[in-house]
């Protein structure tokens, strides 16, 4: 069982977040201060410490440092009721997992618990040199898992991506990363940002896709305080977040025109003034920029400035689709399939050959997103140690169930057949419901990259209507 230390001196907090986390299946214990926290910490393993910035005898900060000096292996997440940008960039630099502030949301803090369990694993299986279950016990396999990046393989198209990293990584080239969505742009990025000599300095991650206009440049630039209606606090601009290190955009081709002109500016001065300031601050920042569309055609079209996408593309990388990747479909499996048994405390130690015929024949439209999703969904619900197909969404076995009919059944038409139905299936309309439920919420998730806000509006419910249903579907 995972534990969990939580330091907070608000005994009605800890007691709270002490019973939730409980239920969801850990082992939590609760200190009221920095000393007793640290008497726990010295007295036994945790996974993960939540500590609360503010304490009666110390602060986060100081917490954070002593726990990362003397105990290594533990994750902190630092939890306060001040949103501080320049705080939480601090943090996370002196390593930290993550900074969240209060009102604490349960499945928002239990999603980051999750994650922060799954890389402190990660770090702990490269720390040790172990080596997990997989099909190939390949050096390169190792590699991916202990990375803890979901965009290496033993391909020849992951090999290619892995040479254009090393070569561009040293260098400060601006470089714009080309792919559909799901295909690992941002772990790309991260691993040149981790390869060049700002490894040390923040790699700040901005997803343009979901910037309103009016929202764009305070995002960027930052603004000062009362410098327009709204504007309540002094603001940290991305760019200034990044200075020094690396800033990525996502999605760069959703900019507005106007944006894109005061992107240009910037980019090329090397210098940022925040909103309502008069003072310019000096830049020093490298810029990876991602897309899934032809940002050419945008040119021609009048949707993206010329002389900007000259700027991003000093350098280019084509991330191909997962289908197009052969072996790194099984090897990436075996890679999500480690992490869902620490996540879920499992022990699923293999696919079926049906399910590995499967995942090779299929399409993968969300591409490595979607089989993550897909591997963490199946072992939950598989019972035994080796994934079966009924453990699949029906979309996957459905479509395997056509493959294998059209091209052993009684049909010889080269297009796609319909699966045959069961009586019991056709007439079950509570399955039938479901299951058009499940299709109507992912592929509204996919269309908006996953943004559950945009999803809920688009799906007309409320955000936590939505996480409702994503969790009674087992869709995370």
């Amino acid at each position: 069982m995972k534990k969990i230390l939580i330091i907070d001196d608000e005994v009605n907090v800890a007691l709270l977040l002490s019973k939730f986390l409980t239920r969801n299946g850990f082992d939590v214990q609760t200190a009221s201060n920095g000393n007793a926290g640290m008497e726990f910490l010295k007295n036994g393993e945790f996974n993960l410490v939540l500590c609360d910035f503010r304490l009666e005898d110390t602060d986060g900060r100081e917490m954070l440092k002593n726990i990362k000096m003397q105990y290594p292996k533990t994750g902190v997440i630092i939890i306060t009721g001040y949103s501080d940008i320049k705080m939480a960039v601090e943090l996370i630099k002196m390593g930290a997992y993550d900074y969240i502030t209060k009102p604490l949301y349960p499945d928002e803090i239990l999603n980051t618990i999750n994650k922060a369990i799954e890389t402190q694993y990660a770090l702990l299986e490269d720390m040790h040199d172990s080596e997990p279950v997989t099909h190939s016990k390949s050096k390169e396999n190792r590699k991916v898992v202990q990375n803890g990046e979901f965009v290496f393989g033993t391909s020849r198209a992951s090999k290619e991506i892995l040479r254009q990293i090393d070569l561009v990584a040293p260098t400060n080239y601006s470089v714009i990363i080309i792919g559909d969505s799901g295909t690992g742009k941002e772990a790309v990025a991260k691993s040149i940002h981790m390869s060049s000599p700002r490894h040390n300095h923040p790699f700040v991650a901005m997803d343009c896709g979901s910037l309103t206009k009016e929202l764009a440049a305070s995002e960027f630039f930052g603004h000062e305080k009362g410098s327009f209606t709204g504007a309540l606090y002094t603001k940290i601009g991305h760019f200034e977040m990044a200075n020094g290190g690396t800033l990525f955009l996502d999605e760069v081709g959703n900019l507005s025109y106007d944006i894109q002109a005061a992107l240009l500016r910037t980019v090329q001065e090397r210098k940022v003034k925040r909103i309502g300031s008069t003072k310019e601050i000096d830049l020093d920042v490298r810029l990876i920029v991602a897309t899934n569309e032809n940002l050419q055609e945008s040119i021609q079209k009048g949707r993206f400035r010329e002389d900007l996408y000259h700027r991003f593309n000093e350098f280019s990388i084509y991330m191909p689709p997962l289908r197009d990747r052969g072996n790194d479909i099984m090897l990436l499996a075996d890679h999500f399939l480690v992490i869902a048994n620490h996540e879920l405390s499992r022990n699923v130690t293999s696919f079926s050959p049906e399910v590995v015929e499967c995942f090779m024949n299929y399409r993968w439209p969300g591409n490595i997103r979607e089989l993550k999703n897909i591997v963490r969904r199946a072992t939950l619900l598989t019972e035994g140690n080796e994934i079966m197909m009924k453990a699949l969404p029906l979309e996957i076995s459905n479509r395997m169930m056509a493959f294998d009919y059209g091209n052993n059944g009684s049909s010889t038409s080269s297009s796609p057949v319909e699966a045959p139905e069961s009586k019991e299936n056709r007439h079950d309309l509570k399955n039938a419901a479901l299951e058009a439920e499940y299709e109507t919420i992912l592929n509204v998730l996919k269309e908006v990259n996953f943004n559950k806000t945009k999803a809920a509006e688009i799906l007309k419910i409320d955000r936590k209507t939505l996480y409702n249903k994503m969790k009674a579907i087992n869709l995370k």
